[in-house]
């Protein structure tokens, strides 16, 4: 797998930069890609969220609505954001959400996080991502396959403003807790990775090079 390494991206346009790379993906222009960037401050929401679950207009932070799964998160500065674009048929048969939180939990782990995955109690809201083992929240995990090929991805909260996520409920979970790498690097003693450190981790973890 490629790796692709992007600066901030206004979201928009990464949106349609997106719908691109799954086009040369489907047509075997370009192999399976990891996209690694970082957003301005958005709020972005999948069909499903609730209109409740957004933030006030007062907030005064844009909402995107989107066309991957999952529900409303937060993007912006000091946050790791992953687009994968892979052609799923060329792997045979995987649980991609599960690989990816795998892949994370690894990447975090070899900095030395102890992170977890979660399964989800049936009729309970998607606790897909990667979490502390307290149950805080610091990976999101939101994708879209349309014709064998994945998009969206994923996000990690290494030092962004973590003050948004309590304006909007995040991920349709209205009890959880969102945490950042450099709250747990306080609480554990441990340096805060730097955003190149994080992409190499996530980089190497996942595959791609």
């Amino acid at each position: 797998m490629e790796r692709v390494d992007l600066g901030e991206v206004d979201y928009e346009v990464a949106g349609k930069d997106m719908k691109t790379w799954v086009e040369e993906r489907i047509a075997g222009e370009a192999e399976d890609r990891l996209f690694l960037l970082s957003h301005p401050p958005v709020i972005t929401y999948g069909p499903r969220t609730s209109l409740d679950d957004l933030p006030a207009e007062t907030a005064a932070i844009p909402t995107v609505a989107v066309d991957r799964g999952g529900f409303a998160t937060y993007h912006g500065p000091g946050q790791l954001v992953g687009y994968l674009v892979i052609d799923l048929k060329q792997r045979g048969p995987v649980d991609i959400v599960r690989w990816v939180e795998n892949g994370l939990i690894e990447a975090l782990g070899s900095l030395g996080f102890p992170l977890v995955r979660r399964d989800t109690p049936k009729g309970a809201s998607s606790l897909v991502g990667v979490w502390t083992e307290d149950h805080r929240k610091l990976c999101s995990i939101g994708m879209r396959i349309r014709r064998g090929v994945t998009s969206h991805g994923f996000s990690i909260n290494l030092d962004p403003d973590m003050n948004v996520f309590h304006t909007f409920t995040t991920c349709g979970l209205h009890d959880v807790t969102m945490v950042s790498l450099a709250e747990l690097a306080a609480e554990l003693g441990v340096p805060v990775p730097t955003d190149a450190v994080l992409r190499d981790a996530v980089a190497r973890a996942l595959g791609a090079s």
